[in-house]
């Protein structure tokens, strides 16, 4: 027995998601001055500023669905991660970041063990799980946003580092690419494409199956915490109900990132071109002063030709033409 081919990762597998993000950078900086507006270095910053919070839930998502599963339950953990982090890291800061990443990773690990070990639809058991971790971060923060007083460390997460990134962005740089190698240099990456793309295959193959959905499920919770605790950190506030936009943020940027909604293909590189991509136009959106409904018409309408035209089929039959123009053997014409 075969596993199916999902080999294919990395940089190869994201161009056109880096493209589309290259492409949109540059609509950023042309199109704003036709309509009496100007993009500047700040524009960028604050896109990164996005994608180093939002970014982080969008790859423990991505994580889970590359394995062929799909994590609900990451915008409470992005809350919950960010509560724990300014209830318990008044005195240190580090003590909060531990304890809310900590926690969250715990939970994530413990609902992919359900998942993993009595083959449980993973979207029931996050559902689930998202609204007890919602009801923690209430319980936590008595339903309202709870504020941190260690002003400094904001400060220190915010303050420009040539003028572009910053030391919150820089973290999540830092982990996006901690996940894009252990993905593309470690035997990690092909056991959880294996697992997307074929489950009793991939145990026939000896990829250890359960421990690859298990260890996704606490990643992402703890990517998501993270993200929780950097912009809690970040902002000096906690939020009792992030609602769900960085939910919805997340699934986008994945789906914008190449990442495939029945497993087996995706990777760390498109994940990140995806989240700065949303983030990139929502700064479009921002500098024109838009109204919010354009923005969402906009990146819906991105969103459904991106996912038609990756859609296994579309490819499919793309890859079959091509084959067929490449081999047909041209018939000599009759003299």
């Amino acid at each position: 027995m075969m596993i199916r081919r999902t080999e294919r990762s990395g940089i190869g597998e994201a161009r056109w998601p880096f493209f589309l993000t290259l492409l949109l950078a540059v609509v950023v900086v042309a199109v704003p001055p036709i309509f009496g507006h100007a993009a500047s270095l700040f524009t960028f910053y604050n896109a990164l500023q996005s994608t180093a919070c939002l970014g982080l839930i969008a790859l423990g998502l991505g994580l889970t669905m590359i394995v062929g599963e799909f994590d609900l339950s990451v915008a409470s953990t992005y809350a919950l991660g960010g509560m724990l982090a300014v209830k318990f890291g008044g005195g240190s800061p580090i003590v909060g970041l531990l304890i809310g990443v900590g926690a969250c990773v715990i939970f994530g690990l413990v609902q992919g063990f359900i998942v993993a070990r009595w083959g449980i639809n993973s979207m029931a058991i996050t559902l689930g799980g998202s609204l007890v971790a919602l009801g923690i971060t209430g319980t936590l923060g008595d339903n309202k946003s709870q504020s941190y007083e260690n002003y400094d460390v904001g400060v220190l997460l915010n303050n420009p580092i040539v003028g572009l990134f910053s030391l919150r962005s820089l973290t999540a740089i830092a982990m996006f690419a901690l996940v894009f190698l252990l993905m593309n240099l470690t035997k990690l990456g092909r056991g959880m494409r294996a697992t997307g793309g074929g489950r009793r295959a991939s145990r026939t193959a000896g990829v250890r199956v359960d421990a690859i959905i298990t260890g996704s499920f606490g990643a992402s919770a703890g990517l998501a915490a993270l993200g929780g605790v950097l912009q809690s950190f970040g902002t000096a506030t906690a939020t009792s109900n992030p609602g769900l936009f960085p939910l919805i943020f997340a699934v986008t940027a994945c789906l914008l990132g190449g990442v495939g909604l029945t497993g087996g293909r995706g990777g760390a590189w498109g994940i990140a071109c995806g989240s700065l991509t949303l983030a990139l136009l929502s700064e479009f959106f921002s500098t024109l002063a838009a109204a919010q409904y354009v923005s969402s018409l906009v990146t819906g309408s991105m969103l459904i030709l991106v996912t038609v035209g990756a859609s296994p089929l579309i490819i499919r039959t793309w890859r079959e033409s091509r084959a067929r123009r490449t081999t047909a053997v041209p018939v000599p014409s009759a003299i």
